[in-house]
């Protein structure tokens, strides 16, 4: 067996404010990587923040920098307080977001670039975040032995930035197997007073995922059996109420909901809306598709990457397209039922473990 490969692995995310679907890749990732023989994978974390709390707690073994993350961020965008501060001797150090410590010892630096929204819509961020994140990109495209991205779309969108792509690799994120039950379904249902059948939608409300289309979208064919439910906090505060007016009594927010509830409400929905403007990945939309459940995305994004044929894509502006395509598939079971099929078997070819063996492989290659 060939020799294990010392890790530190960033888990700062899951101290931020709003973790979000980067972090559930995060955790998702550090988890399979747990259960492989062939890396040892420590967490690096802030000392300052306590505990995360569920489902944010890493499952594997955390050493802490000083500070807040927030002071840790701002002390690697200037070359400080490498991981092996921490935990020591390593072979590489990876930065799982775009947040890239500086390697110290270690042999290999391996950076995780999920998307490069703050260059492209700086507007929808604070000038700390805009500056702290352009900063940690450069770093990444300077210093990363390897930067892994999780979509064609965003490894494309780094050659465009100026990335060397030859140090570049496409490390497709996986769908988390959790069945749900009947009684999962009914639970869920009575625990959100969901009386009707529902299109839903997951995410944290921001800018990019460009909520006002689809709520204009619902407004225009406004559906007398089905409501629209909006689950995830509030990252951003956009401002919604205007687009709701009129359906509001149909719209459902349920804000932050705890994983067991989110995968039923996954298996439950008539389909899943993922109107986003840019997205990195879309994990929403794949594991709405591991329950078979039918999705429609934006084309020309990472989602429409990821949905490939077994979904519907339409233009992300076009609002007249998303209420008709929303319209015809509520109004077809067979429809849905066929694309339910075609999205679960979708989604089986993107899994956690997958991920982890290309991981593995991608560590090896950054302590060679």
């Amino acid at each position: 067996m060939a020799e294990r490969v010392r890790v530190a692995y960033t888990v700062m995310q899951s101290w931020h404010r709003v973790p979000g679907g980067t972090a559930t890749s995060v955790l998702s990732l550090a988890r399979a990587l747990g259960e492989r023989d062939d890396v040892d994978v420590v967490g690096i974390g802030p000392w300052i923040g306590g505990q995360p709390s569920e489902p944010w707690v890493p499952p594997i073994p955390v050493r802490r920098l000083p500070g807040p993350y927030q002071a840790i961020y701002e002390a690697w965008n200037r070359g400080l307080l490498p991981p092996t501060l921490a935990v020591g001797d390593v072979d590489v150090v990876h930065a799982t977001t775009v947040m890239v410590p500086p390697k110290g010892k270690a042999r290999g630096l391996v950076a995780t670039v999920h998307d490069l929204f703050p260059l492209h819509t700086p507007e929808q961020f604070t000038h700390r975040g805009v500056r702290v994140m352009t900063g940690a990109i450069e770093r990444a495209r300077r210093y990363a032995d390897i930067v892994c991205c999780p979509s064609q779309d965003t490894l494309d969108d780094c050659v465009g930035a100026g990335f060397d792509a030859d140090r570049l690799r496409l490390v497709p994120w996986g769908a988390t197997e959790h069945p749900v039950s009947a009684g999962d379904r009914r639970r869920v249902r009575t625990r959100y007073r969901l009386d009707r059948p529902f299109i839903l939608w997951v995410g944290t409300i921001e800018p990019r995922k460009n909520l006002p289309t689809l709520l204009d979208a619902f407004r225009k064919i406004q559906p007398t059996e089905f409501d629209l439910v909006l689950a995830g906090p509030v990252g951003w505060h956009e401002q919604l109420e205007g687009h709701i007016d009129g359906i509001g009594s149909k719209v459902r927010q349920l804000g932050f909901v705890p994983t067991d509830d989110l995968y039923a409400l996954y298996a439950e929905a008539q389909l899943l809306c993922v109107p986003s403007s840019r997205e990195g990945f879309g994990l929403p939309a794949l594991e709405a598709m591991a329950q078979g459940t039918p999705v429609i995305a934006s084309s020309g994004t990472a989602v429409a990457e990821v949905v490939g044929d077994a979904g519907i894509n339409v233009d992300f502006d076009e609002t007249a397209s998303w209420a008709d395509a929303i319209e015809s598939l509520i109004a077809d079971d067979v429809e849905r039922a066929r694309l339910g099929d075609l999205a679960k078997l979708r989604a089986g070819e993107f899994t956690w473990e997958r991920c982890a063996a290309q991981m593995a492989e991608v560590y090896r290659e950054a302590a060679s």
